[in-house]
Order: structure tokens, then C-alpha cells, then sequence
């Protein structure tokens, strides 16, 4: 469940009806704030909060934005802004070679794996999908930006649920598969 805590503050924002958007960035903001706060203390470094840091900055941004124009001919686009803003946040992480989902994947992962060739390259390909998913997403909300919000808010939510379950099956199929290479 810790995808749910990394992209909580994503998801609130997702849910909070757009009229109120200023406020949903503010309460993202908080939220991105509190979880690096939390996760730091907890131990984990910078390389490990990829997207929260991401997070952070962007509903920092959104916030000034929508507080101070909150008419501003950006706000359509916002649900849009977002998913693109985490597609390009996976994505670098893909191209420094630091994808991630390691950050996440380490919390559940005994470290005697963390540096094995199957356990990076299996979230490589995590990260990938959930990169795509979040373009995706993003292009699907740009075609609606200025329909209902209740078309938006399912697209939005499915852009977190569809990669989330890849993310736990493919998981599932890598473990089974590893336990059979290890009974053979």
C-alpha cells in the first residue's frame, strides 16, 4: 500500500471537485510536505522520494497559481498539467537511471536484492508502465478539460488504479516465477 501513500496527495487532489481547486493544491501541498517529512525521518533519502519531491513542487506552484489567479485560463487544464507532470517526473526517473519505483519497492524488499540485475530491471519496467499510464492519462484529460468533472475525476483515478494493479500482478508473476526457479 505504499503506492497509495506516494501518490496520495495526487489522489486527493483528483477527488476534490475542480471549483475548489485552489484548495485541493493547498491540501496536496500539506500532504506532499507532511509525507517527505514523514518518509525522511523514517530514513529514506532524496533518491527514494522521487515523486514526492516532485509532488511537492508542482502543488507548490499550482497553489501560488490558483490562489492568486483563481480565474486563471490554466485551470481547465490542470488535471491535464498533472498527469503530465508525473509522466515527465517517472520519465526523468527512468532516464537517470533511478526509477522510481525502486524507492518504493525497497520498503518491502529485503536489501540483499536491491542491487540485483532482475529486481532493478523489473522496476524499470514498473516505472515504465506507470510513465505511460500518467501520459496517457494526462492526453485523455486534455481532450476533456473542459467537459463535466465527473468524466475527468474517472480518468484520473483510473490513471492511478490501471498501473497499480499491473504494478501488484506483475509483481505477483515475477515472485511465483522466482519460487518455481528455486524449488526446480
Amino acid at each position: 500500500m505504499s503506492y497509495l501513500r506516494t501518490f496520495a496527495p495526487w489522489i486527493v487532489y483528483a477527488l476534490i471537485p475542480s471549483a475548489h481547486w485552489n484548495w485541493a493544491a493547498l491540501i496536496a501541498l500539506v500532504l506532499s510536505v507532511g509525507l517527505i517529512a514523514q518518509q525522511t525521518r523514517a530514513g529514506r533519502t532524496a533518491d527514494a522520494l522521487i515523486i514526492e519531491i516532485g509532488s511537492a513542487v508542482f502543488f507548490a506552484v499550482i497553489t501560488v497559481v490558483a490562489f492568486t489567479s483563481p480565474d486563471s485560463g490554466l485551470h481547465p487544464y490542470a488535471a491535464a498539467l498533472s498527469s503530465g507532470t508525473l509522466a515527465l517526473i517517472a520519465g526523468i526517473s527512468l532516464a537517470i537511471r533511478k526509477p522510481f519505483t525502486l524507492g518504493v519497492a525497497k520498503q518491502t524488499t529485503p536489501r540483499e536484492y536491491w542491487g540485483q540485475p532482475l529486481f532493478v530491471r523489473v522496476n524499470v519496467i514498473i516505472t515504465a508502465v506507470w510513465t505511460g499510464c500518467f501520459a496517457v492519462t494526462g492526453l485523455c484529460l486534455l481532450a476533456l478539460a473542459h467537459s463535466g468533472s465527473a468524466a475527468r475525476t474517472v480518468v484520473q483515478v483510473a490513471g492511478f488504479v490501471v498501473p497499480m494493479v499491473f504494478t501488484l500482478r506483475y509483481v505477483a508473476h515475477i515472485q511465483a516465477k522466482a519460487a518455481q526457479l528455486r524449488a526446480s
